[in-house]
């Protein structure tokens, strides 16, 4: 359920943010520390979407845009910390054929939505940002290639390298090294293909030798379970029915009812 908000024209540009409000929150939820944090984010990307209404053209979904004015405001305030995993270091583990972790467990920590956000947490803000919009919120890649402001194919690296800092991270420590050999395809040529494989968008050759390696593989079955289990999760935050906390409504409120007369933006009817 979301807070009643102002009465306005369905059609009004006031409304149409107001309508995006659920997912808004989801997503501020998802790649902050806490709640307050979030309501903060999104009562300032509100607030900055009304007062530059007339900057939306219609040429992207309201939809969008206002999670691209979210994002930049993330982007803005985001400070590297000591918590957070070096998407470098990540992958050269993952590069190491050598690497997996317990599958059991990251699976666990997932099911955990606590667990699940403080391993976001860890992910610097550009791949956090991906993962959630692409498989907490169900975006395409193309969209969210729109709001974080590059190519499909970046963002789709960015999904592919976030999966795995999200699984490193849901593991904490629970890495095991085993012996690997005379398995197709490397390690790392398999782990590079799980994300692609994972979205169904493998050529039917390609499919057929990721699951001949990972029958045979000691180490990248648990890595891939675990993506599955990690992805999967995460579409459980998409809660539909979630709740607007009242203080960040009533802000939103006043500064709707501040806007006055509704405004249509260019290019809506």
């Amino acid at each position: 359920m979301v807070a009643d908000g102002p009465s306005e024209p369905s059609g009004s540009f006031a409304a149409q943010v107001a309508a995006e409000l659920p997912g808004l929150y989801r997503y501020a939820r998802s790649i902050t520390a806490n709640e307050a944090e979030a309501e903060d984010l999104v009562g300032d990307a509100v607030v900055r979407a009304l007062e530059r209404g007339e900057q939306y053209r219609g040429e992207a979904t309201i939809r969008t845009w206002l999670h691209q004015v979210l994002y930049h405001l993330a982007i803005d305030r985001a400070r590297h910390h000591a918590h957070e995993l070096s998407v470098e270091d990540v992958e050269t583990r993952w590069r190491d054929e050598g690497y997996s972790v317990d599958a059991a467990t990251v699976a666990e920590r997932a099911e955990s939505a606590a667990d699940l956000r403080d391993a976001l947490i860890h992910l610097p803000q550009h791949y956090r940002s991906a993962v959630v919009l692409h498989d907490a919120e169900g975006w395409p890649a193309n969209e969210v290639a729109r709001v974080l402001g590059i190519s499909v194919a970046a963002a789709k690296q960015r999904i592919r390298r976030g999966r795995m800092m999200l699984v490193s991270a849901l593991a904490q420590g629970g890495q095991r090294r085993t012996a690997n050999a005379g398995v197709p395809l490397s390690c790392w040529e398999a782990r590079r293909q799980v994300s692609s494989y994972v979205d169904g968008e493998l050529e039917a050759a390609e499919r057929a030798a990721l699951e001949a390696h990972l029958a045979r593989c000691a180490t990248c079955p648990p890595l891939y379970r675990s993506l599955v289990a990690a992805t999967t999760s995460l579409g459980s935050l998409h809660d539909p029915d979630s709740v607007i906390p009242s203080a960040l409504a009533d802000r939103v409120r006043q500064h709707i009812d501040l806007e006055g007369s509704p405004r249509t933006p260019t290019g809506q009817s």
